[in-house]
C-alpha cells in the first residue's frame, strides 16, 4: 500500500475487536520505528511503554474517561511520556549529544521557565506521535490517539516517576461495526486550497 492511500484509509478507530491481535513482529517493528522518531536536536526527552498485560490496561482504562472501552479492547496500549526531570535530561544531553546541540539547549531553551521547557519536551513527544501513527497506517494497524485520560493516574500505575503521561494510543483491529470507519462514515477535510500553498 503506497503511503498515500495508507493516509486515506487511517481514521481514528471507536470500535476494537478484542480476538484480533497484532502479530509480535509487528509490535517489535513499532518499538523501533518509534526509537527512531525525529526531535529537535536529537534530544529524544521520551519514554514510550507498550501495555498488553490485560490487567494494567483494565486500571488504565478507569482513569481515561472515554476511551475506557478502547483501551480494553484494543490489542495495546501505548503511552507516550516525556521526561520530567529536567536535570536529568540535562545530563542526558551532555553525555550523548553533540556539542552544538547541547548549546542549542542551553542558548535557547535553557533559561525558560521549568514549565516551558517541559512543554518543549512534549512537543517531542507529539512528533513521535505522529509517526506512530504513520507507522500503523502503513502497516495496516488500527489506531486511535487519545488526550483523554488522567495522565497522573497513568504514572502511578505504570510507577514513573522521571516521566510524565502525555498521550496515549490504543492500538489493534477494528470492531467490523466501527461506526468511525470510512466506509460508514467518510473522512472529511478542510478543502486542499485552503490549508495547502505554494509561493
Amino acid at each position: 500500500m503506497s503511503f498515500i492511500n495508507a493516509m486515506q484509509s487511517r481514521y481514528s478507530t471507536k470500535k476494537y475487536d478484542p480476538t484480533k491481535k497484532i502479530d509480535p513482529k509487528k509490535l517489535e517493528e513499532l518499538k523501533k520505528i518509534l526509537q527512531l522518531s525525529p526531535s529537535s536536536i536529537n534530544s529524544q526527552p521520551w519514554k514510550f511503554t507498550f501495555v498488553s498485560n490485560e490487567e494494567t490496561k483494565k486500571e488504565l482504562s478507569k482513569v481515561s474517561w472515554h476511551n475506557t472501552e478502547k483501551i480494553l479492547n484494543c490489542d495495546t496500549v501505548v503511552v507516550l511520556s516525556r521526561i520530567n526531570d529536567i536535570a536529568l535530561f540535562e545530563e542526558q544531553i551532555e553525555a550523548n549529544l553533540p556539542e552544538r546541540a547541547v548549546a542549542y539547549y542551553n542558548d535557547f531553551i535553557k533559561g525558560n521557565p521549568e514549565h516551558e521547557i517541559r512543554a518543549w519536551f512534549e512537543k517531542q513527544v507529539y512528533l513521535s506521535l505522529g509517526v506512530l501513527l504513520s507507522a500503523c497506517a502503513q502497516m495496516e494497524i488500527d489506531a486511535t490517539p487519545m488526550e483523554g485520560l488522567e495522565p497522573k493516574k497513568y504514572d502511578a500505575i505504570l510507577g514513573q516517576e522521571d516521566y510524565a503521561t502525555v498521550v496515549a494510543v490504543a492500538i489493534g483491529y477494528r470492531d467490523e461495526d466501527d461506526f468511525n470507519q470510512p466506509s460508514k462514515n467518510p473522512k472529511t477535510r478542510r478543502d486542499f486550497s485552503e490549508v495547502v500553498k505554494d509561493i
